[in-house]
C-alpha cells in the first residue's frame, strides 16, 4: 500500500510520454541489456514509480535510467536522494572481504522476537571490489524480512521503517492484515534470489533461501488480504518463491527437495487458479524429471505446462515448454518426436518476445535456445551437432549470466570430447573452470565430471593432461 507521504512522480511520467507502462517497461529491460544489467521491470513497477511509491530506485535501476536519459540526474527523474529515503546519512562503503563465495545469512525463527516467524535474508554477492559493487550489495541486503503473521520490513526496498520497529508483539501481530508491503517483499525476494542465482549459482543460497519461503506461506496462513488483487499477488509470489527455492535445490543436486518445492508451487497455483505459476511449475518439474532419469514424466509435465500456458499469450513460454518436451523425447530415444517438437519450439521462439512473457524468463534468449537444442542432439547421440549448437550458445551468451555461461562451456567440453576433439574439449573445460571462482553449482561440476570421463582415454595428450590435473585440484567432490 502506498505511503501517505507518496507524491506522484510527474517528471518520470513525462519521460514515458505516449508509451504505455508495458511498452516503457520493455524499453527499460532493453536498456538494461545494453549495459549488462538485469532488471525485472514490468508495468506494475512503472506504475509504482509514477505513483511515488518508489522514491529512489535501487542501484541497478539507477544505472539503467541514467543510461536511458543521459545528462539527467536522479533528481531530474523525480527521485529523492538515497540517503533521504533510507533515513540515514551517506556513508563510505566498508571493505568487502576478498572471497568467491556468496554470503547468505538468516535469522533463526526460533530465536526471533515474539510475534510469529521472523526471517531476514541477507543475500550479498561476495566480491573483491569496493565502491559501486559494495553499494549494490547494500541493496541486496535484507531483501526479504517478515515478522509476525502480517508485518514486513523491507528497508532496502524503500518500504520504510526498520527491522526492529517492524517486529510486532503477539497481540499486535494477530490484529494486522497482509497488505502491499508484505506482498512487495515476497515479490522482491523472488527477484533477488534469481539475480544472485544467475550470477553465482545455487550452492551457496539454497538453505537460507528456504527461510523466506516458510515466511511467505506463513503470510498466506495469516489470512486473506482485504483487496482481491493483493491476495492474488500474494499467492503468485508465494508460488514463484517456491519455484525459485526449488530451482536452487535442483541446481545444487538436491532433487528430492526440488521435487517437493515444485509440487508445493503447483498446489498453490491450482488453489489460486493461476495458470502462469502452474505453467512455470510444470516447466521446472519437466526439467527436474529429465535430470532425475524420469524421461516419460519429463514429457508429460512439459505437455501439462503447455496446456496451462496456452491461455497466457507468451510464445516464448510455449517455446521453452516445447524444448522441455523435446528433451524428454530425446532421452527416451524418440528421434521423430524430438525433431517434431524442436521444430515447434523454434516456430514459437521466432514469433519474438512480448509483454506477456513472464519476468522469470529473462534468461531465455537465443543462447538458451541453442543450448537446449544441443542437449537434445547430445541425448540422441549426435555429439558433433550438439557441439555446434552449444558453441553458438557460448558465443551469444551475455557474461552477466555467469552460471549459464559456465554451464554451456562445460557442456561444450563434453560434446567436443565425445566428438573426437580432445584438445578443443580441454580448452573449453579450462574456460568453464575459469568461471568457477564466481559460480557455485553442483550441476556444472556434474557436467565437468562427464567431460573428465570422456577425456580419460586421451589423458596422455598434453592439453588433456593439464585440464585433468586442474580439474582434480578444483573439484570439491574429489
Amino acid at each position: 500500500m502506498a505511503s501517505s507521504r507518496s507524491v506522484p512522480n510527474l517528471a518520470f511520467r513525462r519521460l514515458r510520454a505516449q508509451r504505455s507502462p508495458g511498452e516503457f517497461a520493455a524499453a527499460v529491460r532493453r536498456a538494461a541489456r545494453e549495459i549488462g544489467e538485469q532488471v525485472a521491470c514490468d508495468a506494475r513497477y512503472i506504475g509504482r514509480v509514477e505513483a511515488g511509491e518508489i522514491r529512489c530506485p535501487n542501484y541497478a535501476y539507477e544505472r539503467v535510467f541514467l543510461h536511458m536519459f543521459p545528462g539527467l540526474t536522479l533528481r531530474d527523474l523525480g527521485f529523492l536522494p538515497r540517503e533521504q529515503v533510507r533515513g540515514r546519512a551517506a556513508r563510505t562503503p566498508a571493505p568487502v572481504p576478498a572471497t568467491a563465495s556468496v554470503s547468505v545469512s538468516a535469522v533463526d525463527p526460533a530465536t526471533a522476537p515474539a510475534g510469529g516467524p521472523a526471517t531476514a535474508l541477507a543475500m550479498t554477492p561476495a566480491t573483491n571490489h569496493t565502491g559501486d559493487t559494495s553499494e549494490e550489495s547494500d541493496v541486496l541486503r535484507r531483501a526479504f524480512m517478515t515478522t509476525g503473521p502480517a508485518a514486513v520490513a523491507a528497508v532496502s526496498l524503500g518500504l520504510g521503517g526498520s527491522a526492529e520497529a517492524a517486529v510486532p508483539g503477539p497481540r499486535e501481530a494477530g490484529s494486522r492484515r497482509v497488505g502491499e508491503a508484505e506482498v512487495s517483499a515476497v515479490e522482491e525476494a523472488v527477484r533477488r534470489i534469481r539475480l544472485l542465482d544467475d550470477r553465482h549459482g545455487a550452492d551457496g543460497l539454497y538453505r537460507q533461501a528456504a527461510q523466506p519461503l516458510r515466511a511467505a506461506y506463513a503470510l498466506l496462513d495469516a489470512g486473506t488480504p482485504t483487496r482481491r488483487s493483493t491476495a492474488e499477488r500474494l499467492h503468485t509470489g508465494a508460488g514463484e518463491l517456491s519455484i525459485s527455492v526449488g530451482w536452487l535445490a535442483h541446481d545444487s543436486g538436491r532433487f528430492d527437495d526440488a521435487r517437493s518445492h515444485y509440487a508445493e508451487a503447483l498446489a498453490t497455483a491450482r488453489v489460486a487458479n493461476d495458470p502462469a505459476v502452474e505453467a512455470h511449475a510444470f516447466a521446472n518439474t519437466s526439467f527436474l524429471a529429465r535430470d532425475s532419469g524420469r524421461y516419460r514424466e519429463a514429457v508429460r509435465a512439459a505437455q501439462a505446462g503447455l496446456r496451462a500456458a496456452a491461455q497466457l499469450g507468451s510464445s516464448r513460454l510455449l517455446a521453452l515448454l516445447s524444448l522441455r518436451e523435446a528433451a524428454g523425447w530425446a532421452k527416451v530415444g524418440d528421434r521423430a518426436g524430438c525433431e517434431r517438437t524442436l521444430t515447434r519450439a523454434v516456430a514459437y521462439f521466432d514469433r519474438g518476445p512480448s509483454d506477456a512473457d513472464p519476468e522469470w524468463m529473462s534468461f531465455f534468449g537465443e543462447p538458451e535456445l541453442e543450448a537446449q537444442k544441443a542437449l537434445c542432439h547430445a541425448a540422441l547421440g549426435d555429439a558433433r551437432r550438439a557441439a555446434r549448437h552449444v558453441y553458438r550458445a557460448t558465443a551469444l551468451q551475455d557474461p552477466h549470466f555467469a552460471r549459464n555461461l559456465a554451464l554451456y562451456r562445460a557442456e561444450l567440453a563434453t560434446n567436443l570430447a565425445r566428438a573426437g576433439a580432445p584438445d578443443e574439449a580441454a580448452a573449453a573445460g579450462h574456460q568453464a573452470l575459469d568461471l568457477l571462482d564466481q559460480v557455485q553449482s553442483s550441476r556444472i561440476h556434474t557436467r565437468l565430471a562427464a567431460t573428465v570421463r570422456a577425456l580419460l582415454p586421451q589423458r596422455r595428450l598434453p592439453e588433456v593432461a593439464t585440464f585433468l590435473e586442474r580439474h582434480a585440484a578444483t573439484d570439491p567432490r574429489a
